[in-house]
């Protein structure tokens, strides 16, 4: 999921060694071939990310987390290897990694993954490695400028606030009008313009109810 302002820190740990040590390597469980960093608690790492950067209030630590649409999307890309199979491939507010990591793994050309949290990239990168791929990953925000030339867009997970919402869409239609494939991988949150996309399939993801309403949230991958 999506992506707080980036944040600074002047701790000893580095980010790499902070991720390390609040988190454990699982499977998400919907996309039980990728590995990933991930927190068992919410409130924890939460407490602990404040401390970590000396600030209150700072957003939830989404890199921590396999969201539910990340999950459905990594297991769409998987299950449909010719999405991104040579092709130049951009993961918006990529978070965790998980929907880059299946892009490469499905053999995309290139992969950037990009999120404005340096906790996110340091993510990305750790999971890359964990799970032998590599793609680039930028703390550029995507969304301020136009849409980069590219072959497929990745969105995960990014419909749960008005004003980000508002500002995906419009990366998105940006994005099409040059030539972009765009899949979705969403439940329905609440800003999520359904009628602005075509299902292609749904699946019953397994979710935590310390992030979630529900134990399974039905999820479908969305075509722009």
């Amino acid at each position: 999921m999506a992506k707080s302002d980036a944040h600074q820190t002047n701790s000893p740990l580095s980010h790499d060694a902070f991720i390390r040590a609040n988190t454990r390597l699982l499977s998400p469980p919907l996309v039980p071939e990728i590995r990933l960093h991930l927190a068992e608690e919410s409130v924890p790492i939460w407490q602990k990310t404040e401390d970590e950067l000396g600030e209150m209030n700072v957003p939830p630590p989404f890199w921590a987390f396999a969201w539910a649409g990340g999950q459905a999307l990594a297991r769409y890309l998987l299950d449909h290897p010719a999405t991104c199979a040579g092709h130049n491939v951009i993961d918006l507010g990529a978070g965790s990694g998980l929907t880059a990591i299946a892009a490469a793994m499905t053999g995309a050309r290139s992969v950037l993954a990009a999120d404005i949290d340096e906790f996110a990239r340091a993510s990305c990168n750790l999971n890359a490695a964990a799970n032998g791929v590599a793609f680039d990953v930028t703390g550029e925000d995507l969304l301020a400028g136009p849409a980069r030339a590219t072959g497929v867009v990745l969105v995960g997970d990014l419909f749960y606030e008005r004003t980000l919402a508002d500002r995906v869409l419009a990366y998105i239609d940006a994005a099409k009008t040059s030539g972009a494939t765009v899949f979705i991988g969403d439940p329905q949150r609440s800003y999520f313009p359904r009628d602005r996309f075509t299902s292609l399939t749904t699946y019953q993801v397994p979710v935590t109810r310390e992030l979630e309403d529900a134990e399974v949230k039905k999820t479908a991958v969305w075509r722009a």
